[in-house]
C-alpha cells in the first residue's frame, strides 16, 4: 500500500504522545484504559463511599434492600473491538480531513494504543452491511492488518444502517469486550440495539462530526446529491428557515445519543474534523482510569 509506511509512522506518533500524557498526568498511578467496567464478574459487595455507579447491581440491591456492587476480575487477555461507519455519509470535509479520514486514523492510534497494553484487538467496518471483519489478535503484525484492512478496504455500498451493524457485531463477538464505535449516527432506529451494546460489553461512543453539514454557504437555491442513495434534490441554501431546520435536526441527533450515553453510562465523545482529537482521546482515558480505581 502507497504511503503505508508514512501512514503508521503518523499513528504511532499520536499513539506515544497519548502515552506519554496519560502516564505523566496520572503519575504513575495508571490502569489500562481498555480494562475496566468488568471483563468477568467474579461478586457482588456493599456499596462504598466512591465507588463507580456503573458498577451497581440493581437486582441484589432490589431484591436485599442495600446498595450493592458488582466484582470484577481482569482476564489475562482483554479484547478490544473497533466498529467504524464506512458509508458514504462519512465523506464530508475538507481533502483529507473527511470524517471518514478522521474516524480511521483514530481506529488506528487506538488498535495501537490497545495492543501495546496487550490487549487482543480487532476490527468490523461497515455500511448497511457488514465490510470487513478483523478478528481480534495481538502483535505488531497485527496492528499492520487493522490499518492494512481500514485504509486498503472500498465499501461495497454507499449507505448506512446502523442498527445491522450492531445485531452482526452483537452475535460474532461473544465475550464482554471493549467496544469503540464510530460513526456520525445520521440514522435511525439503532438505539434498541445500541442499549443491548451498552449492556452486554463496555461500549464507547465517538461521535464525528463535521461543521460544514450545518454551516452551508448561502448560495441561493442549488442541486444537493445524497452520496448514500445518489438522489439530487434542488434546496434554497439562503432560506432562514431551511438554515434553523437543518441545525435543529443535527443538535438534536446529538442531544438524543449524548443524553443515551448518559442514561446507559457510556463513554461519550463528539469530534469535530475540524479539532485535535488526541486532547480529547486523552481526557476520556481520564475519565476511564478514574472509574477504574473506584471499581
Amino acid at each position: 500500500m502507497p504511503g503505508m509506511r508514512e501512514l503508521v509512522k503518523k499513528l504511532r506518533k499520536y499513539e506515544i504522545q497519548i502515552r506519554k500524557a496519560i502516564n505523566t498526568q496520572m503519575q504513575g498511578d495508571f490502569y489500562s484504559v481498555f480494562k475496566g467496567t468488568g471483563l468477568e464478574f467474579e461478586d457482588i459487595r456493599l456499596y462504598q463511599y466512591g465507588d463507580d455507579i456503573r458498577a451497581i447491581d440493581w437486582r441484589a440491591t432490589a431484591k436485599y434492600n442495600h446498595t450493592f456492587v458488582k466484582k470484577y476480575k481482569e482476564t489475562k487477555e482483554q479484547s478490544v473491538y473497533l466498529l467504524i461507519d464506512i458509508s458514504a455519509s462519512q465523506e464530508i470535509g475538507a481533502p483529507g480531513h473527511q470524517k471518514i479520514d478522521i474516524g480511521k486514523e483514530i481506529c488506528g492510534v487506538l488498535a495501537l494504543v490497545a495492543l501495546r497494553e496487550s490487549s487482543q484487538v480487532g476490527l468490523i467496518t461497515f455500511s448497511d452491511q457488514k465490510e470487513k471483519y478483523v478478528k481480534a489478535a495481538k502483535g505488531n503484525k497485527h496492528a499492520y492488518e487493522i490499518i492494512a484492512a481500514l485504509y486498503e478496504h472500498r465499501p461495497r455500498s454507499p449507505r448506512t444502517n446502523l442498527n445491522k451493524a450492531l445485531i452482526y457485531a452483537l452475535n460474532a463477538i461473544k465475550r464482554r469486550s471493549v467496544i469503540i464505535l464510530l460513526s456520525d449516527f445520521i440514522d435511525e432506529g439503532y438505539y434498541k440495539n445500541l442499549k443491548a451494546m451498552a449492556n452486554k460489553h463496555d461500549l464507547i461512543v465517538i461521535h464525528i462530526s463535521d461543521r460544514r453539514e450545518t454551516n452551508i454557504p448561502k448560495l441561493g437555491i442549488i442541486p444537493v446529491r445524497d452520496k448514500e442513495n445518489g438522489v439530487s434534490k434542488w434546496i434554497n441554501s439562503s432560506s432562514r428557515y431551511f438554515r434553523q431546520n437543518l441545525r435543529k435536526t443535527y443538535v438534536e441527533n446529538a442531544d438524543t445519543l449524548k443524553h443515551f450515553c448518559r442514561k446507559h453510562q457510556v463513554n461519550y465523545l463528539s469530534i469535530d474534523t475540524s479539532e485535535d482529537y488526541v486532547p480529547k482521546l486523552i481526557r476520556m482515558f481520564r475519565v476511564r482510569n478514574k472509574s477504574i480505581k473506584r471499581v
